[in-house]
């Protein structure tokens, strides 16, 4: 595809600061770096979203994310580590290229950034969880 800009990263025609590259996939610092670390991971292969990816090439991709984890993990000792993947605009998906975040984070991690998940134990009752499941399950 070539007006993606992560293909265009893949095949070198963009620079990048390259992390890790295999036949399958590569890795590079994000330009944004949201917090020290910052980094993507990419198959060499376009699709849009992990919905759309082949099973195939999304195995290389996890395993690279995984290895890509943890040489951040070893070089800059986070005090955790975010891993995301959004899928269509309405997610957060600005790069519709499949692509995965990894944020290492610290405990003054750079103001802005973050998630919060809000537990709803009582949004459903057990009718309610069972219809959703089957429906999910049936799909």
């Amino acid at each position: 595809m070539t007006d993606c800009i992560f293909c265009k990263i893949t095949s070198g025609d963009i620079p990048s600061y390259k992390i890790y590259e295999d036949d399958y996939t590569y890795a590079f610092l994000d330009i944004s770096q949201v917090a020290k670390g910052h980094t993507l991971v990419v198959p060499k292969k376009h699709s849009q979203d992990l919905l759309e990816t082949e099973p195939e090439v999304l195995a290389h991709v996890i395993k690279s994310v995984q290895k890509v984890a943890q040489m951040v993990d070893k070089a800059l000792k986070p005090d955790g580590i975010n891993i995301v993947q959004n899928n269509r605009a309405f997610a957060d998906q600005s790069v519709f290229h499949l692509h995965f975040h990894i944020m290492p984070r610290y405990q003054d991690d750079i103001d802005g950034f973050g998630y919060k998940w809000q537990t709803h134990s009582n949004a459903f009752d057990a009718d309610a969880m069972t219809a959703l499941a089957d429906q999910i399950k049936h799909a």
